[in-house]
């Protein structure tokens, strides 16, 4: 392993033949195994059970509601939460899990080099409860689609399960689920109308013990 210093924050480079490597990315992603993925915070935090959250851009507004209870219900079980919290939901979903107590895992989809540590994740952070995670290295140093994407199956290889608020008929989202239930993890998202097409191919109805 070695260090580099980023606005008084450790940045670990973990080489994927390092005892460090998350060996779940060997096991999922293949070819598609980073060779080295960058961390700020505690990795301890992936030896918990990780429940990977996935949202469409565009989310149903009959959705949000239970989306966020989920949310709350996850913080209360202390459940990590791991995710690239990058839509709208996704980003309030994580508003609402930093203001609990229970661990929560952060993957960039871009490299952590120039990236700035916002003032509300400085607490998490000293308190062990809060990890960034990147699979990218030197750049991209802004997210594209293409490292968004990326990404997410980076986050679908570390997580245990897998929710998904929603996915857009059609969109890449939805696509990705479909990979994702090939590889066997248990897929949940929200029993609505709006989800039938992930219902339809295997996906589970979410419960409100999801996570426990």
């Amino acid at each position: 392993m070695t260090f580099r210093k980023k606005s008084g924050r450790e940045i670990r480079k973990i080489q994927s033949n390092d005892p460090g490597y998350p060996p779940v990315l060997h096991e999922y992603l293949d070819e598609d195994v980073p060779s080295v993925v960058t961390a700020i915070g505690d990795m301890g935090l992936l030896n918990t059970k990780l429940i990977g959250f996935f949202c469409s851009v565009k989310c149903p507004g009959k959705l949000i509601i239970q989306v966020h209870d989920l949310a709350h219900e996850l913080g209360r079980a202390g459940t990590t939460v791991i995710s690239g919290f990058h839509s709208p939901v996704e980003q309030e979903c994580l508003r609402i899990l930093l203001r609990g107590t229970q661990p929560v895992v952060i993957c960039p989809a871009r490299s952590m080099e120039k990236m700035r540590i916002r003032a509300e994740y400085r607490k998490p952070l000293d308190q062990g409860r809060l990890l960034f995670l990147s699979p990218f290295l030197d750049k991209p140093h802004r997210t594209t689609a293409q490292s968004a994407l990326r990404r997410n199956y980076y986050v679908a290889a570390l997580a245990n399960q897998i929710f998904v608020a929603h996915a857009k008929p059609g969109g890449k989202t939805e696509q990705f689920c479909y990979d994702i239930l090939k590889w066997r993890k248990p897929v949940f998202t929200l029993p609505n109308e709006a989800n039938e097409h992930l219902l339809a191919v295997g996906a589970k109805p979410a419960v409100r013990d999801i996570g426990y």
